[in-house]
């Protein structure tokens, strides 16, 4: 075994060993807790625009592109468009691929700063709601036959508006690619804890199992889970396998 290949062995290993150990675990949960109580995850940007996500996502998704090369990511759900910016850049440094952004209400001052960006070049933005038919139509009529193509969930985040989505642009992603269900973390934290529609028992994550029950082509990555452990997404980062 060459040393690189003993580093990945090694790898592999520590992260496997992070699933059964109950004090990291624990410190990672109290952490996810406290976190999204302030709100953590505004507090960092990409390439200048806010990204609303934590880094340790950011990392895992940087992984995902780079091991895969989509030649299309989609995203639901742009807000200020730094998650836009932050996969349209690594797109470029794999040579291909872009990302189309849907949102039902793209502000104006946010479309402006995201179509200002350098990385705008590789994006395509569309109004209107992401379960709504004729938006999803239009997605579909921009992937060509024969795409490597990843898709990303982060609109709204209740049950019934996660596994519609689920259900309309699961079939876009490609073999070997992901489906990344964010904000699973809401069925984890005290309930109560979102001034939102969304609460515990009716969230991403609810969608998630609901959707795996009907759908065995796709997996949850539990070595992400392991090796992330701080997490907006925990169980949501779906494999396709077939």
């Amino acid at each position: 075994m060459n040393p690189i290949q003993q580093f990945e062995e090694e790898r592999r290993e520590r992260i496997a060993r992070n699933g059964s150990d109950t004090a990291l675990i624990e410190a990672a949960g109290q952490f996810n807790v406290a976190s999204n109580r302030s709100q953590y995850s505004y507090n960092f940007s990409w390439m200048g625009r806010p990204i609303i996500q934590y880094p340790q996502d950011m990392i895992a998704m940087q992984e995902l592109i780079w091991q895969i090369r989509p030649d299309v990511i989609v995203e639901t759900g742009i807000a200020h468009g730094g998650s836009l910016i932050f996969y349209a850049s690594i797109l470029q440094l794999t040579g291909k691929g872009r990302v189309i952004g849907v949102d039902i209400d793209i502000r104006e001052h946010n479309r402006n700063a995201i179509e200002q960006h350098p990385m705008y070049r590789h994006i395509t933005m569309i109004q209107g709601s992401s379960v709504d038919a004729a938006v999803v139509d239009q997605v579909r009529q921009m992937i060509m036959p024969g795409e490597v193509v990843m898709v990303l969930l982060d609109s709204n985040h209740t049950h019934d508006h996660v596994i519609q989505e689920m259900k309309m642009y699961h079939d876009m992603v490609t073999p070997g690619s992901y489906l990344v269900v964010f904000d699973t973390i809401i069925e984890d934290m005290p309930r109560g804890m979102y001034d939102r529609p969304w609460d515990v028992g009716n969230n991403a994550k609810t969608a998630v199992i609901e959707f795996l029950h009907n759908h065995p082509e796709f997996e949850i990555d539990h070595e992400m889970d392991n090796k992330l452990l701080i997490s907006v997404a925990p169980q949501g980062y779906l494999r396709r396998t077939k």
